[in-house]
């Protein structure tokens, strides 16, 4: 499903970043939704009955009402065009809406499902929900923006941490589902 990714420069960098913990920031990173490639929507669909035990009443039934309707171009995912998942009000949510997939225990349905299913916890999550925070740059790179911002804004999936960290360090789960093993190993070394 993925392609091959390189990294850009960005990430052999060592700064005073850390990840936050869903207990903290409670999913603000499903504040805006997500956009899906046409292979990632079709997945959903194979496996709604999985999923829809984890979605919200009023969407269990329809998972059509999951996702909006149009499409975008997006030179990053196979089909090139992307869709982007329903975004619901939600006031006790940071910002005050939520992907429709982010459930009150601010977990997601789709890695719920994917769990229950005995599969990797990202085996449904769209390619953009696995990279967040990460990046594309321009180039196609995973990279990360260089912003202070990252660190400041209170719903970011990263926090100013004490001492300065590899971001290989503290990207590894992603870098290494993305890259493989052994890729991820050699950038290490």
């Amino acid at each position: 499903m993925f392609q091959e990714y390189e990294i850009s420069p960005r990430l052999l960098k060592k700064e005073k970043l850390q990840r936050c913990s869903l207990g903290n920031c409670k999913g603000a990173c499903c504040l805006y939704g997500v956009w899906l490639g046409k292979y990632e929507q079709e997945q959903i669909l194979r496996y709604w009955d999985e999923i829809s035990v984890f979605m919200p009443d009023g969407y269990r039934e329809n998972p059509s009402l999951c996702f909006q309707n149009e499409l975008e171009k997006d030179p990053f995912v196979s089909s090139g065009k992307v869709v982007h998942s329903l975004v619901v009000k939600d006031s006790a949510h940071y910002g005050g809406t939520a992907c429709v997939f982010l459930n009150q225990d601010h977990k997601c349905a789709l890695q719920c499902a994917a769990e229950n299913m005995g599969h990797h916890p990202w085996f449904l999550k769209p390619f953009y929900c696995i990279l967040h925070p990460l990046d594309l740059d321009d180039e196609g790179r995973i990279t990360l923006d260089e912003t202070n911002l990252l660190a400041e804004e209170p719903g970011s999936c990263l926090r100013p941490a004490p001492t300065d960290k590899s971001l290989l360090v503290t990207f590894e789960e992603e870098l290494r589902y993305f890259l493989g093993n052994d890729a991820y190993e050699r950038l290490l070394r």
